[in-house]
Formats: structure tokens, sequence, C-alpha cells
């Protein structure tokens, strides 16, 4: 029989345990699936840099998942029916091809696993939420720095992302958008170069021999813009502007050295950052916004410091810093 002594030290030990437990029950070890659609594209490491950061702040482990061969639907669907087995406990998900992948995503929900939908839009879903930037904004306010730096005239082409995703058919609505706003500007060709450098290169290169007059270069993402920009010094025409979207470091020295007039942000680092956090608080049980579109600048020689700080030196945002933005 214990005396009184020893049952009043146990229960005064279980009144600070119990609250601990309570505070801890959910509070630790979750396991985050976080998709990226490829392992080559520079913005993808801020966003899993972000993911990993946030997760680690609130004592939640990462699982990443990302085709080995870039932007693969067949790997990314392999990938989704794998996390049908493993249930993790929560995913974040970007996709690869929204309309082949949202039956599969809408079957995870249903089975009770929750989804974030980050960085690109992911079809109609019941997600816990959606964290990402407005790319029709982004668009259109990069078109207009390139169109305001030539004057408001001049002839410019434009380096699509990948036609029928949402990324790059926003950013191009909002090229489009701006163009309407400027009419001595014409545009000599529009054409995809589908967020690759190497082909970048390749449609600037084609484009150049065209057209022998070319003031300005608008692409949908950083790696055709330095592609273009490769072409572009090639040719010994590397005096005409170009600007894109993402802010991923080596385009954020290509502002510094002159190479890139501007970049749109597009900051796959915060992204990561807030996604992570709103899923965790969600599955914690705390009400979380059911969006947060992050505000982008525009990245330009006087302002570009910030953006070369690296990934591992950088300190995650809050969801709440952009509340109501």
């Amino acid at each position: 029989m214990l005396s009184k002594r020893i049952v009043t030290s146990i229960i005064a030990a279980s009144a600070i345990a119990m609250p601990l437990m309570g505070s801890q029950a959910h509070a630790a070890g979750e396991v985050v699936a976080a998709f990226t659609k490829n392992q080559v594209d520079p913005h993808f490491d801020g966003v899993r840099a972000g993911v990993e950061q946030m997760a680690k702040k609130m004592d939640a482990k990462v699982r990443n998942y990302m085709p080995t061969k870039p932007n693969n639907i067949t790997e990314g669907m392999a990938q989704l029916e794998d996390v049908g087995v493993t249930k993790p406990n929560v995913i974040l998900f970007m996709p690869i091809d929204p309309k082949a992948q949202l039956p599969t995503i809408k079957r995870l929900i249903e089975a009770g696993t929750p989804i974030v939908n980050y960085n690109d839009r992911a079809g109609d879903a019941p997600y816990l939420a959606f964290v990402g930037q407005d790319d029709f904004k982004l668009g259109h306010d990069i078109a207009k720095a390139l169109f305001d730096h030539l004057g408001g005239k001049g002839n410019v082409v434009i380096l699509e992302g990948i036609r029928g995703s949402n990324t790059g058919d926003e950013r191009k609505r909002g090229f489009d958008a701006a163009l309407k706003e400027y009419p001595n500007i014409k545009l000599l060709a529009s054409q995809p170069a589908n967020f690759q450098r190497l082909l970048g290169q390749q449609v600037m290169e084609n484009l150049m021999q065209q057209f022998n007059s070319i003031d300005g270069v608008i692409a949908a993402a950083d790696a055709s813009a330095l592609g273009a920009a490769e072409a572009l010094k090639s040719a010994g025409r590397d005096k005409v502007a170009v600007v894109s979207i993402n802010g991923v470091p080596e385009a954020v020295e290509a502002v510094k050295n002159g190479s890139l007039l501007a970049i749109a942000e597009f900051n796959g680092f915060k992204i990561g950052c807030v996604a992570t956090e709103i899923a965790l608080k969600a599955i914690r049980g705390e009400s979380v916004p059911k969006q947060i579109l992050i505000p982008g600048a525009i990245i330009t020689k006087a302002n570009h410091a910030e953006w070369l700080v690296p990934y591992t030196q950088r300190t995650c945002p809050t969801a709440a810093s952009f509340a109501g933005k």
C-alpha cells in the first residue's frame, strides 16, 4: 500500500504532466509530405528550404516527393499513390498536371488525408487552404516595369511558361493585360519556353533569326530568362532588356550584374514556410485562413541584396504577417 506522501507526489506529478501531454499531443512528430515538381529548378530549392525550416520550428518531419525526371507526370502520379499507402499526417501539394492528378487528390482527401494546395493552384477540391501568389498580378507588374523602362514604345517578345498550366496561363494573361495599356509597345511573338533554361535559350535564338529589332523580352520564369540572356549575349545583343518572374539567387545575381533588368518576386521560400505553418496548425485543430496570397516585390539593381541571402540563412515569415493582404 502506498504511503500518503507517495500518493501526494504522484498526484502532483500528474497535475504537471497532464497539461504538458495535452499541449504536446498534436504539437510534435507529424509527417508532412511535401510535393515539388522537379529537382533542377532553384525555385523549388527555395520551397523545400522553407518547408524544412518551418517544420523544424514546429517539431514536425518532412518527407519530400519530387520526380527524378523534371515535371514527369508518371512519377508524380506514382508518388501520389505512395502517400495513399504511407499516410502522412498532411500533404503539401503542387500539381504537375492538375487535370490528371485531381481525381487522385480528391480520393486522398475523401480517405481522410488533409491537403494544403501551394505554389500552383491544383483545381477544385476541399483543400485545407491555398498558399501562393497572384500570377496574373506578377505578370502584369513585370511587363509594366519593362514597358516603362522602354519609355512606352518598342518591340518585345514573350517567352511563355507551359501552356495549359494555371501558372503559365495566368502570367501570360498578365503580360497581355499590360500590353493593352501600352499601345506603342509591339508584340512580335509569344512562344512557350516551359519555364526551362535550355528551351528559353533555343526559343530566343530562333526569335533573333526572325526579328532584327527586339527591344525587350518578358520571360515567365527566371530559368527561361537566363537562357534568353545567354542567347542574346552570344549574339552580341545583350543590350536587350530582359525581365522575368521568380527571384532565384542566380537570376538575382544577373540583375545585379545587368544581364536581367528586373524580376517579379515569386518567393518559393516564403510559400513553403507559410504553407507548412498553415498545414500543421490546421491538423492541430487551429483555425486557419482558406487562402493566403503572398505579395511580390519587383527586384531591381537598386534593391536586390535581400534576395541574395542563401535560403539556409533566411528566416521564415509567419502566416499572420500576410493576413488580409
